[in-house]
C-alpha cells in the first residue's frame, strides 16, 4: 500500500530551483578564475567555504523541492503497543507529567518507565501511576542499551518512545498506527515540538513563534519522506518490534542511536513514514549551554555514524537515501565554513591582503546575483518556516561547537550525555558565547585598521568598503545573539506558564468573582478579572479553574495585586500560587496543560510565515484564526435560561474590517438554534445581553473540547426588562415545552 503523494511544487519554486543550479555553476566557474593564487592559504579556503555552501544548498534543494503529503490511515485494530519512557536524571515532576500523558493515550497500550538512574523515587512514581517499572543492573550503551533491555522484557508488536520531557497527545497512536498496515514500514516519526516558547530555540514576534527546529521537522523531514529517507529522532515515534529484532535492536555503537538505527533499518529494505502533525510536546533547551551541549552530542554521534556506516559506499541504501543522510551529517562541518567567513574581513584589514583577484564591479555583479538567489532559494523552499537572519544568529553561536563535533570522525568512543532540562545560571552563558564574542571583538578591532589602510592607499577603498559591510554584519549578528542568550539565561521562573485564557472563579469571605487566567501552570496563575475590594497579598482565596469536563478546586495564596485604575469593583490583575492539599490534586490540571497545542491555537500563533513570492503568486492570505493578535479577552457567564446554572466562558472581541466581532469560547456545547444570555461585568457595572450564536469550530484539549461560537446578534437588556424578555420567550414556547423545561428556562441569579 502507498499512502504517500508527493507534493507538486508551485511553479515559482521550480523556477528558483533551476535558476539556483545554473547561477551557482556560473558563479563558481567564474570564482575559480578569480582566486588570488599568490595567497593560496587564504584564497583557497575561502573558495572552499563558498563551494561547501553551494553543495549543501544542492542537498537542501534535493530534500525540500518536493514534500510528502500523507492521508492518515485508520489505525490497525487489536495491535499490542508498549510505550517506553526512558529516564536517567530528569526530575520526578517532569517524568510524572510525561507518564500521565502517556497513560492518557486513547489507544490501548502498556506504559513503561525505563529508569537508568536507579532511583527509588522513580519506582515509587511508577507504582503510584500504575506504570510498569524497569531498571538495569548496569548502564552500558546509555539510552540505546536501556531501550534494548526493555525490548527483552516486553512483548508489544509496536514500540512508542517518548523522551522524559515529551508529553503525548491522546490521539498519538490513532494518528500513527495505521501506517503499519504496510508490513514493510519499520517506524513512523512525528515532529518533536515544544511547549516552552520562552526557550533558547524560540523567537516570538507578532503572531509568529519561530522555532529553530521548525524547518527540519516541518519541511526537511517531509522532503526526506518522499525519498524514503526520514530518520528516527529518538522520541515521538513508533517502531515495529520485528524490524528492530531483524537488525539486532537499537544501534549501540554510537551516541546517536536514533539516526544510526534508521540507517540500519533502511539498509535492510524497510520503509519509514513521516507523519507531519505535532502529536507530542516537549521541553526545549532553555539556555545556550543546554542548547550547545545537545548539538555537540548530536554532531559527535553523526560523525561516528559517518565513519562507521560508510553511507556513500556501503550496500543497502538507495542513492537518494545516501544523499539525504549525507546532508544531515555535513551540517556539522558548517562550523569550519563559518570560521573562514568570520576571519576573512579581519584578515583583509589587518594584513591588507585580498583573496579575490577581480575588479570590484565584476565581483559584485557575480556575488550579489548568486547570493541573492541563494537567499531566495532558502526562504522559498523553507515554505515559510525559514528565517534567514535568525538562522545566521544560531549559525554564529554554534560554529565553534560544530567545529568540536567533527572530532567525532577520529574518536572511537564518546560518552553519552543527557540534555539538561533545568535552567542555567546567567554567568555560564558568557562562557559558551566566548567564541562568538572573540570573533566580534577581533572584527571590531580590525575595522579602524582597515580605515587606516584605505586612507593611506594600502587597501583599495572599494574592497575596504565591501569588507566593512561584511564586518559590521558579523558584529551585529554576534551582538544580537549575545543579548538574546544572556536575556534567556536571566529567567528565574522554575516552571513554564502557559499563556492560556481559562475561566477562573475566586471566592473570598463568601464573595465569588469571575475572571480569566492570563497564564497558567500547575503551581500558579496570573488572574485578570473582578476581585473583592478587600483582597490583599495576605489573602488566601479559594480558586475554581473551569476546564472542559472538569472543574478543579484549590486554595491559593495571593503573590501580588495590580492596580484598580480608580474604578470601584473594576477588573484587576493578581498573581496566584496554588496550595494543593496533596500532589494528586494537581494531576488533572497537569494533564490538561501538557500534551496539547492549545496555547498556540488560543493565541492564534504559528511558526510559519507566508513567503514573499507565495504572497505575490497567491495574494496576501487572510488569517482564518479568530483568536490571537488584536483580540480582547474578557470573562462572562453564558446562561441558557433563567433557572439554568451560569456557565463561565471567555468572551473574545476584536475590530475587523467588517466591524466589531465577538466570539465566545466555552467548555460545553450550546444549541445554536436558541438564544442565550451573556452576562458580564464591565467598568464596575454588570451588563446582560441576549445573544445568538453560530458555531466556529472547536479546540481539542486532553480533557475534552473547547467550543468556539461567533456572536451573530446582540441585544442589550436591563435588569428591569430581563424578566419581560423571559416571559415573552416562555409564552412563545409554552405550547411545545413541558413544565420541567419551562422551569429550566427561568434565569438564575448570577454568582
Amino acid at each position: 500500500m502507498n499512502d504517500l503523494t508527493p507534493e507538486k511544487p508551485p511553479i515559482h519554486i521550480t523556477v528558483i530551483a533551476i535558476a539556483y543550479v545554473i547561477c551557482g555553476l556560473w558563479y563558481f566557474s567564474w570564482r575559480l578564475t578569480a582566486i588570488n593564487w599568490h595567497l593560496p592559504l587564504f584564497s583557497i579556503p575561502l573558495y572552499g567555504a563558498e563551494l561547501f555552501g553551494f553543495v549543501t544548498g544542492l542537498l537542501y534543494l534535493l530534500m525540500t523541492y518536493r514534500l510528502a503529503v500523507r492521508a492518515v490511515p485508520t489505525p490497525i485494530r487489536d495491535a499490542t503497543v508498549d510505550v517506553f519512557v526512558p529516564t536517567y536524571n530528569e526530575s520526578a515532576e517532569l517524568v510524572r507529567r510525561t507518564l500521565q500523558a502517556a497513560q492518557n493515550i486513547r489507544y490501548p497500550h502498556r506504559t513503561w518507565l525505563l529508569d537508568d538512574g536507579h532511583r527509588e523515587e522513580m519506582l515509587v512514581l511508577a507504582r503510584e501511576l500504575g506504570c510498569d517499572y524497569l531498571a538495569r543492573s548496569e548502564n552500558s550503551h546509555a539510552k540505546a542499551g536501556n531501550l534494548n533491555n526493555a525490548l527483552e522484557h516486553s512483548n508489544g508488536e509496536f514500540i512508542a518512545i517518548f523522551d522524559a520531557d515529551h508529553a503525548a497527545r491522546k490521539d498519538f497512536l490513532d494518528k500513527t498506527l495505521g501506517y503499519f498496515a504496510d508490513p514493510t514500514v519499520a517506524f513512523v516519526q512525528t515532529p518533536q515540538d515544544f511547549y516552552n516558547v520562552d526557550s533558547f530555540n524560540h523567537r516570538m514576534g507578532g503572531r509568529r513563534v519561530w522555532n529553530e527546529q521548525s524547518l527540519f521537522f516541518k519541511v526537511i523531514q517531509r522532503g526526506k519522506d518522499t525519498w524514503n529517507a526520514t530518520f528516527f529522532c529518538g522520541s515521538c515515534a513508533v517502531l515495529r518490534r520485528s524490524a528492530l529484532e531483524a537488525i539486532g535492536g537499537f544501534a549501540t555503537e554510537t551516541v546517536t542511536e536514533d539516526i544510526h538505527t534508521s540507517i540500519k533499518l533502511h539498509k535492510q529494505g524497510y520503509r519509514s513514514v513521516y507523519q507531519p502533525e505535532s502529536l507530542a510536546f516537549g521541553l526545549a533547551p532553555h539556555s545556550i549551554d543546554t542548547y550547545l551541549q545537545q548539538r555537540i552530542r548530536w554532531g559527535m554521534g553523526g560523525m561516528q555514524v559517518l565513519r562507521r556506516e560508510h553511507i556513500l559506499s556501503s550496500p543497502g541504501l538507495t542513492l537518494a537515501q545516501r544523499l539525504n543522510y549525507l546532508a544531515s551529517m555535513l551540517i556539522y562541518f558548517e562550523g569550519w565554513q563559518k570560521l573562514v567567513f568570520f576571519i576573512t574581513s579581519p584578515a583583509v584589514f589587518f594584513f591588507g591582503i585580498l583573496p579575490i583577484s577581480a575588479p570590484m564591479s565584476e565581483f559584485l555583479t557575480y556575488f550579489l546575483v548568486y547570493y541573492a538567489l541563494s537567499s531566495l532559494m532558502y526562504t522559498e523552499l523553507a515554505r515559510g518556516y525559514g528565517a534567514l537572519f535568525l538562522s545566521e544568529q544560531y549559525g554564529m553561536v554554534r560554529f565553534f561547537a560544530f567545529m568540536l563535533t567533527t572530532a567525532g570522525l577520529f574518536r572511537k568512543k564518546i560518552g553519552f550525555s543527557v540534555t539538561s532540562k533545568e535552567l542555567s545560571l546567567a554567568g555560564r552563558a558568557w562562557l559558551w558565547l566566548s567564541p562568538s564574542l572573540i570573533v566580534a571583538g577581533l572584527t571590531a578591532l580590525s575595522i579602524p585598521v582597515g580605515f587606516y589602510r584605505m586612507y593611506h592607499g594600502t587597501l583599495p577603498v572599494s574592497a575596504g568598503a565591501a569588507n566593512t559591510v561584511w564586518a559590521c554584519s558579523t558584529i551585529a549578528t554576534a551582538s544580537v545573539i549575545a543579548w538574546f542568550s544572556y536575556h534567556r539565561a536571566q529567567n528565574r521562573r522554575t516552571e513554564y506558564r502557559f499563556p492560556l485564557h481559562i475561566p477562573m472563579m475566586l471566592t473570598l469571605d463568601g464573595r465569588s468573582c469571575l475572571g480569566l487566567s492570563e497564564d497558567l501552570s500547575a503551581s500558579g496563575a496570573l488572574y485578570h478579572g473582578e476581585v473583592p475590594v478587600w483582597l490583599s497579598p495576605e489573602s488566601s482565596p479559594e480558586v475554581e479553574i473551569h476546564l472542559p469536563n472538569l472543574v478543579i478546586r484549590t486554595k491559593a495564596s495571593v503573590t501580588f495585586v495590580g492596580g484598580d485604575r480608580g474604578i470601584a469593583n473594576s477588573d484587576r490583575t493578581i498573581g496566584l500560587r496554588f496550595s494543593w492539599a496533596s500532589a494528586d490534586l494537581s494531576r488533572p490540571l497537569e494533564t490538561f496543560l501538557f500534551g496539547s497545542s492549545l496555547q498556540f491555537e488560543q493565541g492564534g500563533v504559528t511558526d510559519q510565515r507566508t513567503t514573499l513570492l507565495t504572497r505575490l503568486a497567491r495574494g496576501t492570505p487572510t488569517s482564518t484564526s479568530v483568536l490571537g493578535a488584536g483580540t480582547h479577552w474578557a470573562p462572562g457567564f453564558l446562561i441558557r435560561s433563567r433557572d439554568a446554572h451560569p456557565v463561565p466562558v471567555a468572551v473574545v472581541s476584536a475590530v475587523r474590517d467588517t466591524g466589531d466581532m465577538w466570539w465566545i469560547l466555552c467548555n460545553g456545547e450550546f444549541d445554536t438554534s436558541q438564544e442565550v444570555f451573556l452576562r458580564q461585568r464591565q467598568a464596575g457595572s454588570e451588563t446582560t445581553q441576549r445573544v445568538s450564536l453560530g458555531s466556529s469550530g472547536s479546540l481539542d484539549t486532553p480533557t475534552g473540547q473547547m467550543h468556539l461560537y461567533n456572536v451573530t446578534s446582540r441585544h442589550s437588556l436591563t435588569l428591569q426588562n430581563l424578566g419581560n424578555e423571559d416571559e415573552e420567550n416562555h409564552a412563545e414556547q409554552s405550547s411545545n415545552t413541558s413544565p420541567d423545561s419551562d422551569r429550566n428556562r427561568r434565569l438564575r441569579p448570577a454568582i
